[in-house]
């Protein structure tokens, strides 16, 4: 990752110590990412889709949580009441639900992020084709995403990458 902000910032440097005639014709563009990951409807129209694909999955998590707290306050009320041999059994079954709720969560978590990132992935390219089509059909001759240390706001076209992508 250092690599390619590293490339990005040689790149950069190079167009800038050319000719002052090359650079006074040199168009530069800006696009924050991070914006258009937050406010693209492509991002929310996904967000909704991931949330509706695995509700039912959540649901059932949260209902596993809610039985796991209400097992462990009734334990805790009952323990001082109980034989031995019953508390530890009721201790070794509350220890095995917490630890098979914690996986099914673990679980959860990770699907969602493995499609969170497949969706990531078709918005990324959206993302490049929009700039790449902003990008020439307004004459620019290098656009850079986040990883500069200063961009104007005379050259952030993020604004018109968002319109592209149908954002109004």
């Amino acid at each position: 990752m250092k690599y390619k902000y590293f490339l990005k910032a040689l790149v950069l440097s190079s167009i800038l110590f050319t000719s002052s005639v090359v650079f006074a014709e040199l168009k530069i563009g800006f696009v924050q990412v991070d914006k258009i990951l937050q406010e693209a409807p492509q991002t929310i129209e996904s967000n909704k889709k991931l949330e509706k694909e695995f509700s039912s999955r959540t649901d059932k998590l949260k209902s596993d949580v809610k039985s796991l707290k209400d097992r462990e306050a009734t334990f805790a009320k009952d323990a001082l009441t109980m034989k031995d041999s019953e508390r530890d059994s009721k201790e070794k079954s509350l220890s095995q639900l917490r630890v098979e709720v914690q996986r099914k969560e673990r679980e959860l978590r990770e699907d969602i992020n493995i499609r969170r990132n497949e969706e990531l992935g078709g918005l990324q390219e959206q993302i490049n084709k929009a700039v790449t089509s902003v990008a020439k059909a307004e004459g620019y001759d290098l656009v850079l995403y986040n990883g500069v240390a200063y961009a104007s706001e005379k050259i952030d076209i993020t604004d018109k990458i968002l319109k592209s992508l149908g954002k109004k």
